[in-house]
């Protein structure tokens, strides 16, 4: 794995156990279709929720949250509209959600924005 995907790899696990500490189910990591990936599907009640993950070990590139394109989040729409039609949830309430992880050293500092697409 090359060293971006490690990174990647432990701000999704990070975001994963955060959210898991707040009552989501994980659902699905890493879900890939035609129409692209979603990092994380959750189910916090009865919302199914897309998480798009963006970690940084600095702020050399910016704020995690920067990355997220608006070609990322039509991307990301697509995703779910596939992922509910792949598993038989057209008309689940759902939301897009994105976490920010910033690493330094062995501490992680997250910031979770709900229903930001």
């Amino acid at each position: 794995m090359k060293p971006n995907q490690i990174l990647g790899q432990l701000g999704e696990d990070y975001a994963a156990k955060y959210l898991v500490d707040r009552g989501y189910q994980i659902i699905e990591r890493n879900w890939r279709c035609a129409a692209g990936e979603v990092d994380l599907v959750a189910r916090q009640q009865d919302q199914i929720v897309f998480v798009e993950v963006k970690t940084r070990n600095g702020n050399g590139f910016g704020h995690p949250f920067e990355a997220i394109s608006e070609q990322k989040v039509l991307r990301m729409r697509r995703v779910a509209a596939a992922w509910c039609q792949a598993n038989q949830a057209a008309g689940a309430k759902i939301r897009l959600d994105a976490i920010a992880v910033l690493l330094r050293g062995e501490r992680a500092a997250i910031e979770h924005l709900k229903q930001v697409f």
